[in-house]
């Protein structure tokens, strides 16, 4: 006796995404879902909106300098709106810069000059060895005395770690406390976690904008990322001449093979 034929029909699916007409007819009456959406509208917008806010901030963070020799290439009333602007936060930071300079503490000054002090704004206190062969003590009070130039707004000051707290241990040093309406927000032992003796003033502006020192946004803070960036695209620029001088070099020696 012959087996029984099945009658079932084998329905052919090689790419329920394509757009085929087969598919369509599958998708009608739900034997295949319907198509996803296709990314590539959104991907578009999201490239077309990165380019447009990359022109529209294509002046962010240039001093008035930089600002009077693109006279010629940008619109008049473009960049007169950044002059403007620049002259405005130019006028606010020289406004609120009333510090300007690293304040050496005593003890029985510490309480009016740090935690008073910080109810109108954080205060940075940098605890410094009483050792002068501690590397990273020197560092620091050397940037300490940059960023209070920089950011005169803002009150740093600096004691021997062992005059503020009664044996406090030179291996802690440097300690950067930071005050905020009475109270310790912020404490960072030794540079260990912001680069070691390698710290520059790129790692101060992140701490100042942690705090809420200084903004991200600081044109102080920017022009210092653009310089770091020119920085690097020129040691990229000349690492690929050198690059490219070398490879000269050997197919020239290669020739004498």
């Amino acid at each position: 006796m012959a087996a029984p034929m099945d009658e079932r029909i084998s329905v052919p699916i090689d790419d329920p995404n394509a757009d085929t007409e087969w598919n369509e007819i599958l998708r009608k009456h739900g034997v295949i879902p319907e198509k996803p959406p296709s990314p590539t509208p959104l991907i578009e917008e999201a490239i077309l909106e990165g380019r447009r806010l990359a022109h529209e901030n294509r002046l962010e963070g240039k001093d008035l300098d930089e600002l009077d020799a693109l006279e010629d290439l940008e619109d008049e009333n473009f960049l007169e709106k950044y002059r403007q602007q620049r002259v405005s936060e130019l006028a606010a930071l020289t406004k609120k810069a009333v510090h300007g300079t690293v304040y050496p503490l005593s003890k029985p000054d510490y309480s009016r000059e740090v935690t008073d002090a910080s109810a109108s704004g954080p205060v940075l206190v940098n605890l410094t060895s009483g050792l002068g062969t501690n590397v990273e003590s020197r560092v620091l009070t050397e940037l300490w005395r940059q960023a209070a130039g920089e950011f005169g707004e803002v009150k740093f000051c600096q004691i021997r770690g062992d005059m503020a707290i009664e044996g406090y241990p030179d291996r802690n040093c440097p300690t950067i406390l930071v005050y905020h309406n009475g109270d310790i927000v912020k404490q960072v032992v030794t540079l260990m976690t912001l680069g070691g003796v390698r710290i520059g003033m790129k790692e101060i502006d992140k701490l100042l904008i942690e705090v809420g020192a200084i903004k991200d946004n600081d044109m102080r803070v920017m022009r210092r990322r653009k310089d770091a960036e020119d920085e690097e695209e020129e040691k990229r620029e000349k690492g690929g001449i050198r690059g490219s001088k070398q490879a000269t070099a050997e197919d020239d020696d290669d020739d004498w093979d």
